[in-house]
């Protein structure tokens, strides 16, 4: 038996000082003062106790490209932010398109995960457009299907895929990008930072126009459909109308596009991905669609690449930034710390709702429940991202060097202490300030 106790529990919306009981995995018990009689009593002093984060949108890179991160490094960043279940992206090799390729994913899961994975299928086989891949095959073992990286171009592919997800109960997942409005080799999105500097850009309209195409088509088909990494305030818009008129719509943002805009841009492969850092606007329209319940839930689209491939600037740079380990101190110090944004609307896109669109377990600190948590110290002193501290493969964030005013310091997965803050890791150097990372936790679990 475990007890949690000295912390803020929330539950019913809201914080209580409530103590946690744990056993063989699940919660057995949460209440004022809990009999501690023989039990594992961890003090957790005055921090925040919430269910475990859930990413909806993370690459984990294995099978197939395992040089850039594996379910193993993923995992143990993950649980280091605070994450309990993650939803891994189908752009592997082999893809996920069928059963067998499927079960080479699961097998690394099985052997390596260290928080919940639940892995995509893909739409299409290979990602490619062409073809529908096995979906009935395999729709047992997936939250949804997506081709993510690639839009799908073909309505009539669009249509049959969302035809049979309907039969099969499970949603499209889509990356929404139009690629006949695309400039050949855009660089960054298409306003004053690529006008600035000469850089060729990314129209929003590649984004919002397939979306606009695919609520079209849940009207006539009635699929659930989860738009991904949400980025201009056209698609806000018409997600907003489309969740007016009942439709089984829902969409994800991530934490720089709701963080950032164009004009915060270096040129550094960290601030190059798909799509990309767009206006100050667009930013202010993805909080509203947060505040208003438009967006449903925060997904970090967690992407390591190597340091060569993110080495050649916003020109040169592969897509995709990683985010795992620094999504939440980043997001209370941005969003709530400054009153944009309430903690509890911050939670609910973070704990809550991912489980309610994606049917998975947990969400809720109660007996019986999953023992999925995560610990949260707030305000506890200004720190730096330090991305050379992370357990990701992956280095690149465009959130390097901000100071942030918060810490995940434990995470539990499964009753088990996954990752543990043990202590502060500071470096004070007089022109940089203070560097900030994580411990490693006793035991080596993460």
């Amino acid at each position: 038996m475990m007890i949690l106790t000295g912390g803020s529990v929330f539950c019913g919306g809201g914080f209580q000082p409530l103590d946690i009981a744990i056993s063989k995995g699940r919660i057995v018990s949460v209440g004022p003062s809990l009999s501690k009689g023989g039990a594992q009593v961890i003090e957790l002093n005055h921090c925040l106790v919430v269910p475990g984060f859930v990413d909806v949108h993370v690459h984990l890179r294995e099978p197939g490209f395992s040089y850039k991160e594996t379910i193993a490094s993923g995992t143990a960043a993950a649980a280091a932010g605070g994450y309990t279940a993650v939803c891994a992206m189908p752009n592997l090799n082999p893809a996920p398109d069928n059963r067998e390729n499927l079960e080479r994913e699961l097998e690394a899961i099985e052997r390596d995960a260290r928080v919940h994975v639940h892995p995509y299928g893909t739409i299409t086989r290979g990602e490619q457009g062409g073809d529908l891949a096995d979906l009935a095959a395999l729709a047992p073992f997936v939250p949804g299907f997506s081709d993510d990286g690639r839009g799908v171009q073909s309505e009539d592919m669009m249509r049959a895929a969302m035809l049979l997800a309907k039969q099969l109960d499970r949603p499209i997942v889509a990356h929404c990008e139009d690629e006949s409005l695309l400039e050949k080799d855009w660089a960054v999105h298409d306003g004053v930072y690529a006008r600035r500097n000469g850089l060729p850009g990314n129209d929003p309209a590649s984004e919002w126009k397939q979306v606009e195409r695919d609520i079209r088509l849940v009207r006539e088909t009635g699929c659930r459909y989860h738009v991904c990494h949400v980025s201009t305030k056209e698609s806000v818009a018409l997600i907003r109308q489309a969740k007016a008129e009942d439709l089984p719509v829902t969409c994800e943002t991530g934490p720089h596009y709701l963080c950032l805009c164009d004009e915060d841009l270096q040129d550094h492969g960290r601030f190059r991905m798909n799509p990309p850092i767009r206006s100050a606007e667009d930013r202010d329209a993805l909080v509203a669609g947060l505040l208003d319940g438009t967006v449903d839930c925060i997904a970090t689209d967690h992407a390591p690449h190597s340091a060569e491939e993110k080495a050649g600037g916003l020109r040169g740079s592969l897509n995709g930034v990683v985010g795992l380990e620094c999504a939440f101190p980043v997001l209370y110090t941005e969003l709530v710390k400054t009153g944009k944004v309430p903690l509890e609307v911050l939670l609910n896109a973070l704990c809550v709702n991912p489980r309610r669109l994606f049917r998975l377990s947990g969400g809720e600190i109660a007996e019986g429940q999953p023992a999925d948590l995560a610990v949260l110290a707030l305000d506890c002193g200004p720190h730096i991202v330090a991305p050379e501290k992370f357990r990701s493969m992956g280095r690149a964030t465009p959130f390097e060097g901000r100071t942030v005013h918060a810490a995940v310091s434990m995470t539990l997965c499964g009753g088990t202490i996954v990752h543990k803050l043990e202590s502060v890791v500071v470096a004070r150097d007089a022109a940089e300030g203070i560097v900030w990372g994580y411990d490693r936790p006793k035991g080596g679990t993460t």
